[in-house]
């Protein structure tokens, strides 16, 4: 194993170490906020809008989120859940003002894991 090799081992075996002392809640809601922040962006929500709207990305990003926040609430509990829900449904409402072409009610992103949001 080259010198580089062993490095790059090295690092990959510290960041598994950090990882494993990460409790879950956190993992869950950090991967919840970044979720939540790329899809802001892609709504039209950033500082530039003109340039990082993309209304595709949302949706999959917006989809993921969702998913993720309706299965893990039972797991984090009501006093995370809470705030990643109303994000999520900021981004739902935003994504919804955005889209030229409206979802059915029921079909817009994630909306098949959280319901209809208006």
């Amino acid at each position: 194993m080259t010198d580089a090799m062993q490095h790059d081992h090295d690092d990959a075996i510290a960041e598994m170490r950090d990882i494993a002392e990460v409790p879950a809640v956190e993992l869950i809601n950090t991967v919840a906020i970044h979720l939540l922040s790329a899809a802001a962006v892609k709504v039209g929500l950033a500082d530039d809008p003109e340039q990082q709207l993309d209304l595709d990305e949302a949706r999959k990003l917006i989809n993921a989120l969702a998913g993720l926040v309706t299965a893990a609430a039972a797991e984090i509990g009501g006093i995370h859940a809470a705030p990643l829900r109303d994000g999520l449904r900021s981004v739902q409402l935003a994504f919804r003002e955005a889209s030229t072409i409206p979802d059915a009610p029921g079909k817009g992103p994630g909306e098949k894991f959280t319901g209809p949001v208006n």
